[in-house]
């Protein structure tokens, strides 16, 4: 019987294709493409998870909530104290007050009260879904970091013949490092844009628009604010004669 070969993966191929997007293209102040820019590892080459990603979002949408709807109950409704008519003789049903729910103008049952509709999360689940959120722009082939933004005074047509230039079509969301009002003022009427600080990155703002333009100046902020903390490695020190030695060297110097 005929051995039947097996193909063995292209397993070079496939990590050349995986680091292959953390490579987005670098424009100048002007929109021209300058080659690429490296993007850091920390942050862009999370694998995404779409469940910590989808309960963030909720989470947010829910925190957003002011939860202040409110409805009367019949004790708390005005009127209605005295019967309407009589028990007997009306050929009507029979009724003790005209703030029942079952009347117009009565009472709700069952409506809704001021409640809170906060959830919490894990500061480290946060930063996962912000890093996984990122993760997959920059798998898409959405991410662009600019070096600067070259306004000299507010100009919305400056805004969309740069993002003309860049070749953003759809919705985008600029990243800045610390307010700048020119470049807000010249991209704040421009539709489908929107300007965020760094520090200010949130899930919703990352899943809404399409394209993401960063500054240069605002990958190390995002380093800092979202990147994997490092948990320092706890010490092996043996047996009961290496702790001795460890403790009377501390004690010689």
């Amino acid at each position: 019987m005929a051995e039947v070969k097996t193909r063995r993966p292209a397993v070079r191929k496939k990590a050349e294709k995986e680091v292959d997007h953390l490579h987005a293209p670098f424009f100048d102040s002007a929109g021209e493409r300058q080659g690429d820019f490296e993007l850091p590892k920390v942050i862009f080459a999370e694998t995404p998870n779409m469940g910590v990603m989808h309960q963030a979002y909720v989470r947010q949408m829910a925190n957003a909530r002011q939860g202040n709807a409110s409805t009367k109950t019949r004790a708390t409704v005005t009127g209605g104290g005295a019967k309407p008519y009589r028990q007997k003789g009306t050929g009507r049903a029979r009724h003790g007050s005209t703030r029942e729910p079952s009347m117009k103008g009565g009472a709700v049952v069952f409506g809704p009260r001021p409640r809170s509709y906060d959830q919490r999360m894990p500061k480290q689940m946060r930063r996962l879904a912000l890093r996984s959120a990122l993760s997959q722009k920059a798998l898409e082939g959405q991410v662009g970091v600019i070096e600067a933004f070259g306004f000299e005074e507010p100009k919305t047509s400056q805004a969309a013949q740069l993002m003309t230039t860049i070749g953003f079509e759809g919705t985008t969301l600029v990243v800045l490092p610390a307010p700048n009002l020119v470049v807000s003022r010249s991209f704040e009427n421009l539709t489908g844009a929107k300007i965020i600080l760094a520090r200010n990155m949130n899930i919703r703002d990352l899943l809404t628009y399409t394209y993401l333009l960063i500054a240069k100046d605002s990958i190390e902020l995002l380093q800092e604010n979202f990147s994997k903390p490092v948990r320092p490695t706890a010490v092996n020190f043996g047996g009961p004669r290496e702790i001795e030695d460890f403790v009377g060297s501390k004690e010689d110097e």
